[in-house]
C-alpha cells in the first residue's frame, strides 16, 4: 500500500458537481493499493496512520496525533500512486490492483480507521471520478509505503 496524506484545514469531496463528503482540520489520505498487498500491509499503515504526529503544538513544533486535535479523515481511494513512468510519457498501472483486490481492502481501511477514530472518517467513492478541494496546511505532504516501512 502506498498513502499520500495531507494535513488539510479543510477538503472536500464532489461528484458529478454534487458534495459527496467534506472535514474541517485533519489528513487527507489517498490510498493506493497494489496486487501483493496482504493483511498486515493493511494493520501496519492503519497503526502508523492513527498515531503520526503531523500537528503543531503550541511551541509549533509537530508532536500532536489526530486525536490530540480532535481531527478529522479523508479517505480517498487513488490507483495513481502506483503509476509507472520508466517508458515513455503515458503512465502504467499494471501495479495498481484491480478492483476486485483492492475495494475490499480500501473498505477495511476505512473500517480500521473507523473504529479508532469513531464518527471522524469521511470518504469519497471508490472508483469514482472525483474532484478534491482542500488547503494543505503547513504545507504538509508524507508519503508512506508498507513495502519501504520508511
Amino acid at each position: 500500500m502506498r498513502i499520500v496524506i495531507q494535513r488539510v484545514s479543510y477538503c472536500r469531496v464532489t461528484i458529478s458537481g454534487i458534495l459527496h463528503s467534506e472535514i474541517g482540520k485533519g489528513m487527507l489520505i489517498f490510498l493506493g493499493i497494489e496486487e501483493k498487498d496482504e493483511e498486515e500491509d493493511l494493520q501496519w499503515i492503519l497503526s502508523k496512520c492513527s498515531g503520526l504526529r503531523i500537528f503543531s503544538d503550541e511551541q509549533g513544533q509537530m508532536n500532536l496525533n489526530l486525536k490530540e486535535i480532535n481531527g478529522q479523515i479523508m479517505v480517498v481511494s487513488q490507483f495513481t500512486l502506483f503509476a509507472s513512468t520508466k517508458k515513455g510519457n503515458r503512465p502504467g498501472f499494471t501495479r495498481s490492483a484491480k478492483r476486485p483486490v483492492a475495494e475490499p481492502i480500501y473498505d477495511a481501511f476505512i473500517q480500521g480507521m473507523s473504529a479508532m477514530h469513531p464518527e471522524k472518517v469521511k470518504t469519497g467513492i471508490f472508483g469514482a471520478d472525483m474532484q478534491i478541494e482542500l488547503l494543505n496546511d503547513g504545507p504538509v505532504t508524507i508519503i508512506i509505503d508498507t513495502k519501504a516501512k520508511e
